[in-house]
């Protein structure tokens, strides 16, 4: 049965002045440091091919003690949530501070916004439900088109509750649902078979997937989307003009470039974007920002994992870099202030700057115009895997929708197509901005150091020139 009751372990588990003293033990002397404390429960139903594949229930507690010593972090973790615990945790972490001589950094500001409820979304729907939800969705897209051979879907839902304890004794908590749903069907067609794939969610409870309505969407569009790969056509290789549709593309803008501008990154001279602030890196009329205070958004917090309240950052402005994404440690070093960007996977992580919500503001081209415009190109709707080299920037990105243009028609689905290039460059060449930004529909993971984080990106309609295709005709 779902544990439901508050997360207070400074009630339950811990006392709070043993604790906030065993805390000033480990960070006497240090630049910064911490007691994070987590209770994270997740469900996840999985369907496929007419049954339940997989049904996973998950809950876990611990805490993470950390001390900063320059550029030195020493950070220790327990699944065991006592006074004791906590206590060994102490010599561990003192290694990073040897002999001290750090001047504590003051706290963060302290913030009552709140970007997202409380309401659990594990705890609030039963399981027989959500069997019998996948069990309509299977039947509802088998029923849409005779072609259709195979319907998988899955339903998660998590709940996070962080406290988050500093040596001033200064009390960050944060409460934080997430529910997605996604959906793919596999089509078949004269012994050709191709798939297709949407779905979604945000910090919400499962109410608003589990909508008829709003699966019944997600179902559709998936086989819209196997259906045009159907059709699909080798794509072509070489270099060329590309148009980006809005929305979900933003996931190259947010692998090429969004890593780049994380302050650790800039602070050891490794990103591509290294040394270049106050500079243009980007074609005029291209903003980008990160911003974490999106209500309900999948890559929002209310607080980051140190406790920093988010925020909405610029990064680039009007092709200028005038921002990196900070955590406490990497602004202490590089002599500016936290952005809200310190985030960790749980409490066996130090946290580290990583993106929330990034995404590049619209522009005043209309979407038909940019692709009236594009001679010979490629028009990139759906992105799968990519790859990204931080120091060079350079990646390599495939397309999972993507279609030939040709003198400013749309013309065949291509399949197979990867797009390559690097961000420093890619950016200087965006020769048309649409008017239509959208964010993604809530799917993105972003991995970095062997961490994941929930992250959203977005983006307007975009041509970007020259750059390379990868393809499966010559």
């Amino acid at each position: 049965m779902t544990d439901t009751m508050p997360f207070r372990p400074f009630e339950t588990q811990f006392d709070r002045d043993t604790a906030l003293k065993t805390l000033q033990e480990a960070t006497h002397g240090a630049d910064d440091g911490e007691l994070f404390l987590e209770r994270r429960r997740s469900e996840v139903v999985a369907w496929d091919d007419g049954r339940v594949r997989s049904a996973s229930y998950n809950a876990a507690e611990g805490f993470g003690l950390r001390a900063v010593r320059g550029e030195t972090t020493g950070y220790a973790h327990s699944t065991e949530m006592t006074d004791e615990a906590l206590k060994r945790a102490v010599s561990t972490v003192r290694l990073a501070v040897g002999d001290g001589g750090g001047t504590l950094a003051a706290g963060p500001a302290h913030t009552n916004r709140k970007l997202y409820g409380d309401d659990d979304p594990v705890a609030g729907t039963e399981f027989s439900v959500k069997v019998e939800m996948l069990q309509e969705m299977d039947a509802f897209a088998r029923g849409l088109d005779s072609r259709v051979v195979q319907v998988s879907a899955t339903i998660a839902a998590s709940l996070q509750e962080v406290a988050i304890l500093r040596p001033d004794g200064q009390l960050v908590t944060d409460i934080r649902p997430m529910a997605r749903l996604n959906a793919s069907v596999v089509v078949e067609q004269d012994g050709r078979r191709e798939s297709g794939g949407t779905g979604g969610g945000g910090r919400t409870t499962l109410d608003a997937l589990m909508e008829p309505a709003h699966w019944q969407g997600v179902l559709k569009e998936s086989l819209r989307i196997a259906l045009v790969n159907l059709d699909a056509v080798p794509a072509p290789a070489g270099v060329m003009d590309i148009v980006l549709g809005p929305g979900w593309p933003g996931i190259l803008l947010h692998e090429a470039v969004g890593h780049g501008l994380e302050g650790d990154f800039n602070r050891k001279k490794s990103s591509a974007f290294s040394g270049l602030m106050g500079q243009r890196v980007a074609a005029p009329g291209v903003t980008v920002l990160d911003d974490g205070t999106i209500p309900d958004r999948r890559g929002s917090i209310t607080v980051d994992d140190e406790g920093t309240p988010s925020a909405k950052n610029t990064l680039i402005e009007d092709g200028i870099l005038v921002g990196y994404m900070q955590d406490r440690q990497n602004a202490r070093l590089m002599g500016v202030a936290p952005t809200g960007n310190g985030r960790r996977e749980s409490y066996a992580h130090a946290p580290m700057p990583r993106m929330t919500n990034t995404y590049m503001l619209s522009g005043d081209a209309g979407p038909d115009e940019i692709l009236g415009g594009l001679k010979d190109g490629i028009y990139a709707v759906g992105f799968g895997g990519g790859q990204v080299d931080i120091t060079s920037g350079k990646f390599v990105f495939s397309c999972t929708e993507a279609y030939r243009v040709q003198n400013g028609k749309v013309g065949a689905p291509v399949k197979g197509a990867t797009l390559i290039g690097d961000g420093a460059t890619a950016l200087k060449q965006i020769r048309a901005i649409g008017n239509d930004m959208a964010l993604d529909p809530g799917i993105g993971n972003c991995g970095k150091a062997g961490q994941w984080v929930p992250v959203g990106v977005g983006q307007p309609s975009m041509l970007i020139g020259g750059l390379t295709v990868g393809g499966a005709a010559g």
